[in-house]
């Protein structure tokens, strides 16, 4: 099985406000794009608990025109609260990098 990283030439995470973040996943070409963007491990359901939310929380947009799905979800911690430890949501993407497809 592939993981996320062979697949994607790019993934980053960032804010989406201050109560959400997203994750970018860039794929290598059109034919990586179509082959594994709705692959089950890339489903609300199974990425829901890689971050510690309810699937329903999970957004996922697929931009077939960029190769890039764009997942979004809640912060557990409003962004700069007292127990916020990511100000800037860029450390988020680490958890899909061996996810494996």
């Amino acid at each position: 099985m592939p993981r996320l990283t062979d697949v994607c030439r790019h993934i980053r995470s960032k804010n989406a406000g201050p109560f959400w973040i997203t994750v970018d996943l860039f794929f290598a070409d059109a034919q990586a794009y179509a082959r594994w963007v709705d692959a089950p491990a890339l489903q609300a359901d199974a990425l829901a608990p890689l971050f510690g939310i309810a699937s329903a929380d999970v957004k996922r947009f697929a931009t077939p025109d960029l190769c890039v799905l764009k997942l979004s979800y809640p912060r557990q911690q409003p962004q700069g609260g007292a127990l916020e430890r990511d100000m800037h949501g860029g450390q988020q993407y680490v958890r899909l990098l061996d996810l494996a497809l």
